[in-house]
């Protein structure tokens, strides 16, 4: 119940100056961070362990893991980092599954069937074990 309470208040907090917020999903396989300052806001989520095809095809200049972390700020397209995947699973308030909150231009979802977050441009990803999609 804790661990609810800590993740509702941080999808929900408002911003001092500038803040950071971190959270994952109850499978603790999607893990986000949120930084926020007075005009600006940006997401990272990585997905930890993922089946299928990437949300957009390997750069060719991509010699890492590529498919796991996503990016985006409050405005603009979503974009995917060509970077070595973190396994570390620890020091994340939990988002449990039907937790919806809006902080720095940003709108995510967290439900059984995944994690999906949208700017305020209407850009976004959804995240699962079995699909990563960006729109």
């Amino acid at each position: 119940m804790f661990r609810l309470l800590i993740g509702a208040i941080i999808l929900c907090a408002s911003p001092a100056f500038s803040d950071v917020w971190t959270f994952e999903t109850p499978s603790e396989n999607i893990q986000c961070s949120v930084g926020e300052e007075l005009e600006f806001s940006d997401i990272r989520c990585t997905i930890i362990e993922k089946n299928g095809p990437p949300a957009l095809p390997r750069p060719s200049s991509c010699h890492a893991d590529w498919g796991h972390d996503f990016v985006m700020s409050n405005t603009g397209i979503v974009q995917m980092l060509c970077a070595p995947l973190s396994r570390n699973r620890d020091g994340y308030d939990r988002a449990e599954y039907g937790v919806t909150g809006k902080f720095g231009g940003f709108l995510c979802n967290s439900s059984k069937k995944g994690l999906e977050c949208k700017n305020e441009d209407g850009h976004g990803f959804f995240l699962s074990r079995a699909v990563q999609r960006v729109f």
